[in-house]
């Protein structure tokens, strides 16, 4: 596979949903477990764990439980209202995507799970002012940091081997029956699910709204210009 530059990888790795059966060889998933932990974690804890599901039979019974999550997602989809940058024609695609991959998810040919093993702390909590105990609240958001760069890093690496791939969370609506079926421990806990395979469709370019719309200098509402 010949190599593609970092802003290619970034600008055409589009969601993909739709895989062709063919087998990933093991050395290229490697490769992307490799580039996966090349990404920061918080305090450099290196705390990430993956889980490769190959196994047909398994996958099916992963796949059970996405579709389970789907029909959650339906349900709460289904007074969804298309977003104003996207078109009708544009906005259906993307709703038949999803609800393809949520009834064919275990057909991929590798399903790839991004956790965390979370390590209890040790001794007393610490006393804290009111406010950032307060703030504790926001510590689950905050774990996705130490997670969520290493799954762009699988993202980015997918594509440059020619694989499509893309981020799904809503096996977290039955969590628990997903690391059963795979014997994943309590302290460990998932954060991606994702398909990877050798895609049906097209890679990019991908269409997003322009920076300026989107970004601010110094306050909020004052639109960057740049």
């Amino acid at each position: 596979m010949a190599e593609i530059g970092l802003f290619e990888a970034m600008y055409t790795a589009r969601a993909l949903r739709k895989f062709k059966p063919d087998p990933v060889p093991d050395d290229v998933i490697t490769k992307i477990l490799d580039a996966a932990i090349r990404a920061p974690s918080g305090s450099n804890e290196q705390s990430w764990e993956f889980m490769v599901v190959k196994d047909a039979a398994l996958r099916q019974k992963v796949g059970a439980v996405y579709k389970k999550g789907g029909d959650i997602l339906k349900a709460l989809y289904a007074d969804r209202v298309k977003p104003p940058h996207m078109s009708e024609e544009t906005f259906n695609k993307l709703m038949a995507s999803a609800m393809y991959l949520i009834d064919h998810m275990g057909d991929a040919p590798v399903l790839l799970i991004a956790s965390l093993k979370q390590t209890p702390p040790s001794g007393p909590p610490p006393k804290l002012p009111p406010e950032a105990a307060a703030a504790m609240k926001n510590l689950a958001r905050m774990a996705g940091s130490s997670i969520y760069p290493a799954v762009q890093n699988i993202i980015l690496a997918c594509r440059a081997f020619g694989l499509g791939t893309v981020l799904t969370t809503i096996h977290m609506f039955y969590e628990d029956e997903l690391k059963a079926i795979l014997g994943m421990p309590p302290e460990v806990q998932t954060f991606a699910l994702m398909p990877i395979g050798y895609p049906q469709g097209k890679f990019g370019p991908i269409k997003r709204r322009p920076v300026n719309e989107v970004a601010y200098l110094d306050k909020y509402g004052n639109h960057w210009k740049g």
